[in-house]
């Protein structure tokens, strides 16, 4: 990728990036300390797509830097890609969240927000054009995928991404340190197996990227 290529995204990014800032289309716009627009590589050939920023990321503006982005920056080098080589979102830029008692939770986007802000996660694949997403945990891949996808049945499959990359979903990191015992041990042989899935995807020479127009696509062994 030349120096101007890649700078040309950067600049669309951050155009991108006060637009979405902006955005007040939702409740969640006038609740979040900060729009968690997405944080990487612009010329990244992985993305990672996760369902919607927590109370860390919201305080920093940064997405994944919590406990579960911890987790996750040691998945990506167990496949040696520093969390700076990989591009970092959410299906949505602001913090979904709900009051019990005295305290503010962390809560799944509804279907509303989540299609609110798709347009903002479409011009981050087009910019970025990745050649493979990863969608952490079952929220994420259901925004690509559809409400009938099944995380504990489908994660691990390759499926037609959009812009012609190929999309996998495994589970969210958060979903790995809320295990434990043998669940854990489970999850996370899981895990490690979709991840050196995408490794091998990513070693593919490019004309095979074609593979990617199949409604399904196979691991490699």
């Amino acid at each position: 990728m030349s120096l101007s290529e890649r700078a040309a995204r950067t600049r669309a990014l951050e155009r991108a990036a006060t637009v979405a800032a902006a955005c007040r289309k939702c409740r969640i716009g006038y609740t979040r300390s900060n729009n968690v627009y997405g944080e990487g590589d612009p010329c990244a050939r992985l993305m990672v797509v996760g369902e919607g920023p927590g109370e860390t990321e919201d305080l920093l503006g940064r997405p994944f830097v919590g406990r579960a982005g911890q987790l996750l920056d040691q998945m990506l080098a167990a496949i040696n890609l520093p969390r700076e080589d990989v591009y970092i979102c959410n299906t949505v830029k602001c913090r979904p969240t709900l009051v019990e008692g005295d305290k503010l939770r962390n809560r799944a986007p509804d279907p509303s927000e989540m299609t609110n802000c798709r347009p903002f996660l479409d011009e981050q694949i087009e910019i970025i054009a990745p050649k493979v997403i990863l969608a952490l945990g079952a929220p994420a891949a259901k925004s690509f995928l559809g409400p009938q996808f099944t995380i504990t049945k489908q994660r691990g499959t390759w499926f037609a991404g959009p812009n012609g990359s190929a999309l996998m979903a495994t589970f969210h990191p958060a979903y790995v340190l809320r295990q434990t015992g043998n669940s854990m041990i489970g999850v996370k042989r899981d895990v490690w197996t979709d991840l050196k899935a995408v490794r091998e995807k990513l070693r593919q020479p490019t004309e095979l990227a074609a593979e990617a127009q199949q409604t399904f696509l196979f691991g490699d062994e």
